[in-house]
């Protein structure tokens, strides 16, 4: 089914290279993108006077923008890079973004900060098409391995971004950060650039396939469909989250001066318990089934983020976030690898684009829905709503898993 154009590599290692050079590049934008986080509802609080619900309602504005356009323009950068390569896609998205982000540091409204976060979305998408790049250059065999490879670069980024930007903003202020993520992303651009090598030829035109045509050749098709909406309720459950953690830490430490820092920590747990469990629960799938690990995950999350709505310290809400990064390891990487594995490479830009929309719809429900349900209820609420979501989405898992046409995934 793959064409000539497009085959995998397999009697060549280029692709080794590749996984090398965008797993730290992926590592940097790890970086990069959670040392701003934590602290992005106390930059936006220092860009002008605002009450309680005016901050909720900016950051979930904020949080959301760049994922609203991301979800438009992803599908649309997918059928480029099935067309052009991927390699340019990852030249567009590093540098754009190096450009955007830094300029946010010098935002004096929130309004500003808004504007550019949505300019950030049309140039977002690296780690997207760095997945998509090692899975249409990776022999078929090895795209759970390589794909999972790549995983931990980001995740080790995002581990340590939380605390390197909690202490840059609690010693330098909140506008460093901005310029050394914009500054990370462009050493990503030159990397690329200078090392990444695609053997691609592009598709004569004329002779490109529709979406339909696409999804009709697909070995699942509904399997496919399945793992996109999945995609969208487990991005809308965690982000969700994002946009009161460091409100909800300063709830729990009133009158402390090191909020920040300690938001920061807070952040990064997730991410200490998802790079160490990430690659074990990757081999066990090839074991057991990769659903199997994935439904796993659903279940765990569930138990993991009602506790979390009742905590009353700081360090009880450490130790669930860590439980967190556990669930998180069986989660996203299950659903790329299983993507990986049932599209071919032609297809890889489309449909990792199509998936990475999804995410991005989710990107936008979650902010959205934590600052509604925060707003208008509690910051605990939250919780409670994200492990409904996660119940939400155990169910939509295990019924395509155990349908007629999702019973060839459980070799997988």
């Amino acid at each position: 089914m793959t064409s000539k154009s497009q085959k995998v590599p397999t009697g060549n290692n280029y692709w080794k290279r590749n996984l090398t050079v965008l797993w730290f590049s992926t590592f940097m934008t790890g970086i990069g993108f959670s040392m701003i986080t934590p602290f992005l509802p106390l930059y936006i609080n220092q860009l002008g006077n605002f009450t309680k619900n005016q901050l909720v309602i900016w950051n979930g504005i904020a949080f959301s923008s760049t994922f609203l356009v991301m979800a438009i323009v992803s599908p649309i950068w997918g059928k480029i890079a099935d067309r052009r390569g991927r390699k340019l896609m990852l030249i567009r998205a590093a540098l754009g973004m190096a450009i955007v982000i830094s300029l946010q540091a010098f935002a004096t409204a929130a309004w500003q900060l808004v504007v550019l976060r949505l300019l950030q979305g049309v140039f977002s998408g690296f780690v997207s098409n760095a997945n998509t790049l090692i899975a249409s250059t990776a022999p078929r065999s090895e795209s759970g391995k390589a794909l999972g490879t790549l995983n931990t670069g980001v995740i080790s980024g995002t581990l340590l971004g939380p605390l390197v930007g909690g202490v840059i903003a609690q010693y330098l202020g909140y506008r460093i950060p901005f310029m050394i993520t914009g500054s990370l992303l462009f050493i990503a651009f030159i990397l690329v650039t200078i090392f990444i090598k695609e053997d691609f030829k592009p598709i004569p035109k004329g002779q490109e396939e529709s979406t339909k045509q696409i999804f009709h050749k697909l070995k699942n098709p509904n399997l496919i469909l399945a793992m996109f909406v999945t995609t969208m309720i487990i991005q809308t459950s965690n982000n969700s989250i994002n946009p009161i953690i460091s409100l909800y830490v300063k709830q729990l430490l009133p009158g402390s001066d090191k909020v920040t820092l300690i938001a920061g920590v807070v952040a990064a747990v997730p991410g200490i318990a998802n790079i160490i469990a990430a690659p074990r629960f990757g081999a066990l799938g090839d074991r057991i089934g990769t659903s199997k690990i994935l439904i796993g995950g659903l279940i765990f999350a569930i138990l993991v983020y009602i506790p979390q709505a009742f905590v009353t310290n700081v360090w009880q809400l450490a130790t669930l976030r860590f439980f967190v990064g556990i669930s998180d390891a069986c989660l996203v990487p299950q659903v790329q690898t299983l993507l990986a594995k049932y599209t071919d490479a032609q297809y890889t830009g489309r449909i990792f684009g199509y998936n990475q929309s999804f995410q991005s719809v989710g990107n936008v429900c979650g902010p959205l829905l934590g600052s509604f349900i925060s707003s208008t209820l509690s910051y605990s609420a939250v919780f409670i709503s994200t492990s409904a979501l996660a119940g939400i989405n155990l169910v939509w898992v295990s019924t395509h898993i155990r349908s007629k046409k999702g019973k060839k995934i459980k070799a997988s």
